[in-house]
């Protein structure tokens, strides 16, 4: 079977890093699953307009189902922004410390934010002091 690489290409090992369908599938099931979380979203964000804050607070530790969809939203849409921030960065940031060092600054940002959120979620919904 003959090879369309180059021999200077075969010699570097050039080609497909073999971990990109890893991340573009990632992707597609984080959209796939943000889609009904949106959905319910909308909806819960359209129901606490009316609230006033005491009724939010009552609304989300009325049932273990809105925190439950309210912290699976914020840990989807989390992990799909990263996602798509790190295939935007590995496209198009060209030097390699710098790509580095937007690689982290990315990383740390969403999951600082996405545990923050997380984290006062559960505390509304448990009872913590609001």
């Amino acid at each position: 079977m003959s090879s369309f690489r180059t021999p200077l290409g075969r010699a570097r090992g050039l080609g497909a890093a073999k971990h990109g369908v890893g991340h573009w599938i990632s992707e597609r099931v984080s959209a796939a699953a943000l889609i009904p979380l949106l959905l319910w979203g909308v909806f819960a964000a359209l129901r606490l307009a009316s609230l006033d804050y005491d009724g939010a607070v009552a609304w989300l530790r009325s049932t273990p189902l809105n925190p439950t969809l309210l912290v699976l939203l914020v840990t989807f849409s989390f992990l799909h922004m990263h996602g798509g921030l790190r295939v935007v960065i590995e496209d198009y940031v060209e030097k390699n410390l710098s790509r580095a060092a937007c690689l982290l600054l990315n990383l740390f940002v969403c999951a600082l934010f996405g545990a923050l959120a997380v984290f006062s979620i559960l505390k509304v919904a448990l009872g913590g002091a609001v």
